[in-house]
């Protein structure tokens, strides 16, 4: 959905700039000299001056052009901030729960991983590359139509393992390492059983810090590791996974309740969208089967959330 409006945007605003532009060298000068050629007529005719409304008429634009001219500059300041600087995203699951809940509505930065045009996405810019612990959006590998958000977990050449509800990481080996980096298991401290919003039962809460990020996670201890089910790679462990290069490994916060890519793989580099950098609304959906009102009208604001860095 997010690159059919991509799409139309594009269209709009290059249809409504072929017209600004027509009218602003063209069309706006031509409505200007028929006017002046009607006043000297009128002159050389001795005939009464033309009257305001009629001068009006004759150098007004007509109200499709009109519409166009007013609406480019909008239009093409929409399509530059969504393209290329902060776009809005809607978060439709409690995957990334507790750092972001169903409901909230973030700011996602497209510009700290480099500028691609809107339509195909070629990159056309470098500006950066995700770090340990950066929450992405991103088309989703499967299906590019869908966009997901997530935890980058592994950077390419890093190799991951999801053991036990533990996760450990050994950074890719640089050529300016003198040793190559060791598995290092990621520091989770309990810190109560969770009973914010969409709690449910066995969910406990734990304070992640991982390499150069800190973040809360959630585990559910009534669900045990569906390692049956993960993405199987080539020389490799069933928990474990090799990320390519031009790759990124990814999870959900929401540890026992989020398809990632411990399911179905990595993400392209050239499927990011950006990171997700702030809340700027977020809105409870906790309306009772039996309500009159559609389930997707709001039942709140939850205020203390708006502004919060994710």
């Amino acid at each position: 959905m997010a690159v059919y409006f991509s799409i139309i945007l594009v269209v709009i605003t290059v249809l409504t700039g072929i017209v600004w532009f027509a009218d602003k060298f063209y069309l706006a000068p031509q409505r200007k000299l028929k006017a002046d050629e009607a006043q000297l007529m009128a002159k050389q005719q001795s005939a009464a001056e033309i009257t305001p409304q009629a001068l009006a008429t004759l150098t007004e634009p007509s109200p499709l052009v009109d519409t166009a001219v007013q609406i480019f500059p909008v239009i093409a300041f929409v399509l530059i901030l969504r393209s290329f600087i902060y776009e809005p995203f809607q978060i439709p699951s409690g995957s990334m729960m507790p750092t972001l809940l169903d409901g909230d509505f973030i700011l996602v930065n497209k510009f700290n991983y480099g500028l691609k045009d809107p339509v195909v996405r070629h990159k056309f810019l470098e500006n950066g590359l995700p770090e340990h612990g950066d929450v992405v959006v991103f088309k989703y590998p499967e299906d590019p139509r869908v966009d997901y958000i997530k935890r980058v977990i592994g950077l390419p050449g890093d190799r991951v393992i999801y053991r036990n509800k533990s996760l450990y990481i050994k950074r890719a080996c640089k050529e300016s390492d003198a040793k190559c980096p060791e598995f290092v298991q990621v520091q989770q401290d309990f810190i109560a059983k969770y009973d914010g919003p969409d709690a449910e039962y066995g969910m406990n809460e734990y304070q992640s810090k991982m390499l150069n990020k800190d973040h809360q996670i959630l585990n559910d201890g009534h669900i045990l590791p569906r390692v049956g089910h993960y993405f199987q790679q080539a020389g490799t462990a069933a928990d474990e996974f090799l990320v390519p290069a031009n790759h990124y490994f990814v999870m959900g916060d929401n540890r026992d309740n989020s398809l990632d890519g411990r399911f179905w793989g990595f993400v392209p580099e050239e499927n990011l969208v950006g990171e997700a950098v702030a809340i700027w609304m977020s809105f409870d959906f906790n309306r009772s089967s039996d309500s009159f009102l559609p389930q997707w009208v709001p039942t709140g604001v939850r205020f203390e959330r708006i502004g919060a860095i994710i």
